[in-house]
C-alpha cells in the first residue's frame, strides 16, 4: 500500500502473472505463493494478478480474491502489487476491488466489461461508478479489445481522467499504436499507460509510457526488467538488444492461448508444480511442444531456473 498514496512511482516492469492450479484444475496457492517468491528473486519491479493471463473468467469471486491475498502477502509492500479486478458483472467487480484495497493493493486494473459490447457512454459510467465507489484507490482502466471486443475511446478516457482524480492510468493491450499516442496527447503525459503487447513495450517507453504490465515477464521477469532499466537509464542500444533477444519467448506465448503455452513451460523448467489450465483452454499437444521447446532453445539464457533445477 505504500506506492497508492503516489501512483506516479508506479513505473517499471510488472508481470502479468498466471494462475497455478494443481493436476486436477484446483487452485494452487503453494504454488503461486513459490511462483510469487521466484518473480522477485529474479528481478520483477512488481506483480498483477486477475488480468487475462490468470485465467480470470474461470475463477469463482472466492478464488481471486484467494489469490490475491497471497500476492499481497508475498509482495509484502516490497515492490508494486496491482491486481486486477474487473469482471462482466458490477457487483463482482466491486467486491473484487474491496477486497483488493482491504489487502492493500497499490492500484487496481479494471477491464472493460467483455462480451456485452456497451457504448462509450456505457463504458464512462461503468468506469465512474466504480471510481465513486473507491475514491482513494487508485484505477487504471484496462484496454484489451482482442478479448473484450470493446475498445475504450481517447475521448472517454479523457472524460474519465478529468472528472475522476483516481482515475489515473491505462493498460493499454492494442496494436494500434496510434491510440496510445491520442491517449497521452488528450490526458497529458503524467497519466500513467503501461503496455500489454510485448513487442510494443519497449517502443511505448518512447512516448513516455510508464512501463509494461507483462506476460512475457512470468518467463522472463529479470530480462524483461532489464530491459525498462536500460532505456529509462539513456542505455537504448542494450534495450533494443533485449526487445529483439526476447522475441522468440514473446512467439513462445502464443503458439497457442495464452497462458497455456507458458504454463507448459514454466512446468517443464520446474518453476510450476502442473501445467494445468482451466478448460476450454488445454495444455498444448506434441506438435505445439515441440514449437515451445524451439523457441525457448533460442533465449533459454534469458529464462531463469529454479535453484533445484540450476
Amino acid at each position: 500500500m505504500r506506492f497508492r498514496s503516489d501512483p506516479a512511482r508506479l513505473r517499471g516492469a510488472y508481470t502479468a502473472m498466471v494462475t497455478p492450479f494443481t493436476g486436477a484444475e484446483e487452485l494452487d496457492l503453494a504454488g503461486l505463493r513459490s511462483f510469487c517468491s521466484w518473480q522477485l528473486e529474479n528481478g520483477a519491479h512488481g506483480l498483477s494478478i486477475g488480468g487475462s493471463t490468470g485465467e480470470p473468467g474461470v475463477l469463482s469471486t472466492s478464488e481471486r480474491i484467494a489469490a490475491m491475498r497471497v500476492v499481497a502477502e508475498e509482495t509484502a509492500d516490497r515492490v508494486p502489487f496491482l491486481p486486477g479486478t474487473g469482471s462482466l458483472k458490477l457487483d463482482e467487480t466491486l467486491e473484487l476491488t474491496a477486497a483488493a484495497s482491504e489487502l492493500g493493493a497499490d492500484l487496481v486494473l479494471i477491464v472493460t466489461p467483455y462480451y456485452a459490447r456497451p457504448t462509450q457512454e456505457g463504458l464512462y459510467r461503468w468506469y465512474a461508478r466504480i471510481a465513486a465507489e473507491f475514491p482513494d484507490l487508485p484505477i487504471a482502466l484496462y484496454n484489451v479489445p482482442v478479448r473484450t471486443s470493446v475498445e475504450i475511446a481517447p475521448e472517454t478516457v479523457y472524460r474519465l481522467r478529468s472528472d475522476h482524480d483516481n482515475i489515473v492510468g491505462i493498460k493499454e493491450t492494442t496494436k494500434d499504436f496510434e491510440h496510445f499516442s491520442r491517449v497521452y496527447h488528450r490526458c497529458g503525459r503524467d497519466f500513467l499507460m503501461w503496455s500489454g503487447i510485448e513487442l510494443l513495450c519497449l517502443p511505448l517507453l518512447a512516448l513516455g509510457g510508464s512501463g509494461f504490465i507483462s506476460a512475457l515477464a512470468n518467463l522472463a521477469p529479470g530480462a524483461v526488467a532489464k530491459m525498462f532499466e536500460h532505456y529509462t537509464s539513456g542505455r537504448h542500444d542494450a534495450a533494443i538488444d533485449l526487445h529483439y533477444r526476447l522475441h522468440p519467448l514473446v512467439d513462445l506465448l502464443f503458439v497457442e492461448t495464452n497462458p497455456a503455452p507458458a504454463k507448459w513451460l514454466l512446468a517443464e523448467l520446474g518453476v510450476l508444480p502442473s501445467a494445468a489450465v482451466r478448460p476450454p483452454l488445454v495444455t498444448p499437444g506434441a506438435a505445439a511442444q515441440s514449437t515451445i521447446r524451439s523457441l525457448y532453445g533460442q533465449a533459454r539464457d534469458l529464462v531463469p531456473l529454479p535453484a533445484v533445477a540450476r
